[in-house]
């Protein structure tokens, strides 16, 4: 849902594929999806955003996306309590949609939580949506990276976006409680 803010700072793209050398500080990583290009990035008050959609859509008329959002300097968030206040924008947001439970994990030792909503009817578009949510608390920033479809999700599309949200992740160069993978690079 474009209501949600967002951001980008120490962002890996994994589609480059740098060595581990080249990883400095705290990073998110997360590749975007085959197809995908940037339809919208912005970078303002301490937060980061990036949005990625099919080639041949805008984001202005989607049916998939991947929102990065990182808040910089902001480890003071709490993954869980951050997904509950999302949660009573979006059922504000959407008739008929239900609370969602939130699932309290870890990603490479850092605090995590994943949930999914889905609105059956969004006003904004005329269209279901469905959007999975994964949040990590970081050493030094808070990040967000949700996976959305325009649709009424089917089972095998579901398993899909989890599969992909379940490989974003915050490593911290040198870091042996949160370390970051050995990087090839593409072709190698």
């Amino acid at each position: 849902m474009r209501w949600l803010a967002a951001g980008l700072a120490s962002l890996l793209w994994l589609a480059a594929a740098p060595s581990q050398a080249q990883l400095k500080g705290e990073n998110l990583l997360v590749a975007p999806p085959p197809g995908f290009k940037v339809g919208f990035k912005d970078s303002r008050n301490g937060m980061n955003m990036l949005e990625w959609i099919p080639a041949s859509e805008t984001v202005q008329d989607w049916t998939e996306m991947v929102t990065v959002q990182i808040f910089v300097k902001r480890a003071d968030l709490d993954p869980g309590q951050f997904l509950r206040q999302l949660q009573t924008q979006w059922l504000a947001a959407c008739k008929g949609s239900q609370p969602a439970s939130i699932s309290p994990t870890v990603v490479n030792g850092f605090a995590a939580a994943s949930m999914t909503l889905s609105c059956p009817l969004l006003a904004s578009t005329g269209k279901p949506e469905t959007t999975l949510f994964r949040a990590v608390k970081g050493n030094a920033s808070f990040y967000l990276v949700q996976r959305a479809v325009r649709a009424a999700a089917a089972p095998e599309l579901m398993e899909r976006l989890r599969k992909y949200l379940s490989d974003v992740s915050v490593c911290e160069a040198g870091s042996r409680e949160h370390p970051c993978p050995d990087l090839k690079p593409i072709g190698r």
